[in-house]
């Protein structure tokens, strides 16, 4: 039964390490406590049980560890224009969707003020393929 523990450490360590959860990890953990006790003792019972009690009792670890890895976000992508300076190309009302050009591009934006043709303004949000805006304030 140890090769067969052994495979289940194996295949849930690359579940783990393609998946990045904190989840299977405490499986593994309980997997190779099993494993161990399958040298010691000839029970199945005893070592399934071993594999699913530790592995039970052992992922409340990962929410406290989520905690402490507080990762700050890295804007990558569309959310780095959110905050930048926007040049209005097209008047932009209440009713009426105008066009900003921000960062080079040119995007569809609406406010909850009218903003006139040649006014600088703030990326407040992005909605879909539209941008809300204000106007920029020193």
């Amino acid at each position: 039964m140890v090769y067969a523990w052994l495979i289940i450490v194996i295949i849930l360590g690359l579940l783990e390490v393609f998946t990045t959860n904190l989840v299977s990890i405490w499986f593994v953990i309980s997997g190779i406590l099993a494993m161990f006790l399958s040298l010691i003792a000839d029970n199945l019972y005893l070592e399934v049980a071993t594999f699913v009690v530790v592995g039970i009792m052992l992922m409340p670890i990962s929410k406290k560890l989520y905690k402490k890895l507080k990762v700050a976000s890295t804007r990558t992508n569309i959310d780095r224009i959110i905050g930048m300076k926007g040049l209005v190309t097209k008047d932009i009302t209440k009713d009426n969707i105008g066009e900003v050009k921000v960062d080079g591009k040119l995007w569809s934006a609406y406010s909850d003020s009218s903003i006139e043709k040649g006014s600088l303004v703030r990326v407040l949000s992005i909605n879909s393929v539209k941008i809300k805006v204000e106007k920029w304030e020193d």
